[in-house]
């Protein structure tokens, strides 16, 4: 088989757990074609987000005092994944070179106090470019044949949109199929940086938040994957989070459309072009836990047949959420209102979640972001209050929105009702609701001290709990000596 395997975060956190990827490489290499993609150490890619946050505020000793932690932590973490000296000289003078880069990207921007797309995405690169290498050495350091390159390198070619590059997938497919295809075939086990692509002018872009679960599938798309296995520290994809649900259970199958729902709005980051590669060539995903390996997962496919008379598969809370609702005459049978509410919330740089609109047109409303929440009332309130503009710009920063998903709701009758006579059961009032045309996901909103109950409440009703689909929750991380 050939499969591209692409290790999270917290896969590769330190060294100890470095070393455990390095074995399950090895292991799965045996009779396999592997391709290893790998995002930053956990939690790395904030810290690199808070320098650039020092940099553009001029403060020198905060960007330095974050080079020096960023610096010691993948030294210390060389040292432990990593035990021949000679694989050590090799991957510390990859290190040294990104080192070298970040650094003066990082003190460049803070004398001048500013940070272009371009520099910041140089700078966000390094999360992958310090992890990646450190992970080749351990493949090295474990006997295998294996060769490092950036996500560049490979042939991943994107637009200049800095920050969330798309992949131009037609040269992108041929330029990775002729870099990986000769290396694979020889026995070679390329490692590649995640969340990284390359201009047609070799400039760094990144795809943004989730970036490497693209990546990953960008590569299996060009070389003809058999498929993807993308590996955390949970057991798959889940009825719901454990932690609101105790009772939630793994589902071992779901589709390509149920696993982009779910994704989005549950505990599982997905990219949202993440499933676009292999969704068009039917390569299945495979969702699983570095420290369970033996633990089946999640498979992500065209025409799954686990739980197919389930309508409901999952039910999601989307906490620090807010609701911002325009009102006004003024919108009534005026085409184009809500294009031009749109335009302004998107250049005020937010992000619309759930779009409700009311048939009289004297009133929408839409969630976002909590944190965007001011900003985007602010931008709402110079442009369009006053005569002639909106009436009202209320906001509501107490919500919670509710995601119930499943490729069963299409066309099934009686499903709001019920989703929504559970949750009127336990005296829990909707605020707002909002359905997609694809009817594979119905959203809601409640205040946010019912949020929880809410989603126990649609959980219990459609039984996700009676799911006959092995352990509940990953055991607590733990690696190999």
């Amino acid at each position: 088989m050939k499969i591209v395997m692409k290790f999270g975060g917290t896969s590769v956190a330190d060294g100890k757990r470095i070393r455990n990827v390095a074995r399950l490489a090895k292991r799965f290499s045996q009779g396999n074609e592997l391709v290893v993609v790998c995002s930053a150490m956990d939690d790395l890619t904030d810290h690199l987000i808070a320098l650039t946050e020092d940099a553009k505020a001029g403060s020198e000793k905060a960007v330095e005092e974050r080079l020096v932690a960023i610096r010691q932590d993948h030294a210390s973490a060389l040292k432990e994944a990593v035990r021949s000296p000679e694989v050590a000289a090799k991957v510390k003078k990859k290190l040294a070179e990104t080192f070298d880069q970040l650094e003066k990207l990082a003190l460049g921007s803070t004398i001048l106090r500013e940070l272009t797309p371009r520099s910041r995405d140089g700078i966000l690169s390094c999360g992958e470019r310090l992890s990646n290498p450190i992970v080749w050495g351990a493949l090295l350091d474990q006997g295998m044949d294996s060769v490092y390159m950036t996500g560049g390198e490979c042939g991943i070619m994107t637009d200049d949109k800095f920050g969330d590059a798309a992949p131009l997938m037609e040269v992108t497919s041929y330029q990775v199929k002729e870099t990986l295809g000769p290396l694979l075939a020889a026995g070679k086990t390329p490692v590649v940086t995640g969340y990284i692509g390359a201009t047609q002018a070799g400039e760094i872009t990144t795809f943004g938040r989730g970036g490497s679960d693209l990546t990953a599938t960008v590569i299996a798309s060009s070389i003809g994957a058999d498929e993807v296995w993308i590996w955390s520290d949970v057991d798959g994809l889940m009825t719901a989070d454990p932690k609101t649900v105790p009772e939630a259970r793994v589902l071992s199958e779901v589709s390509y459309a149920e696993a982009g729902e779910m994704a989005v709005f549950g505990a599982k980051a997905l990219h949202p072009r993440t499933l676009e590669p292999v969704a068009e060539k039917d390569i299945p995903v495979r969702f699983k836990n570095t420290f369970k390996p033996e633990f089946p997962g999640t498979v992500v496919k065209s025409d799954p047949k686990a739980y197919a008379r389930n309508i409901v598969k999952s039910v999601a809370l989307v906490k620090n959420v807010a609701i911002i609702t325009l009102t006004g005459a003024s919108m009534v049978g005026r085409p184009g209102s809500a294009a031009r509410i749109f335009d302004i919330v998107a250049k005020s740089g937010t992000n619309i979640l759930m779009i409700s609109q009311s048939v009289s047109e004297s009133n929408i409303s839409m969630v976002v972001n909590r944190p965007a929440m001011q900003r985007a009332v602010n931008a709402l309130e110079l442009s369009m209050m006053g005569p002639g503009g909106l009436r009202h710009v209320n906001y509501e920063d107490d919500v919670s929105a509710v995601a119930v998903v499943g490729g069963g709701m299409r066309g099934a009758k009686g499903i709001a009702a019920k989703v929504f006579g559970a949750v009127a059961s336990n005296g829990i009032n909707v605020r707002m609701i909002a359905q997609g045309s694809s009817e594979q996901n119905i959203s809601f909103v409640v205040h946010e001290s019912d949020a929880k109950d809410a989603v126990r409440a649609v959980h219990k009703a459609f039984h996700l709990d009676r799911l006959n689909s092995g352990q509940r929750r990953a055991a607590h991380p733990r690696t190999e000596e």
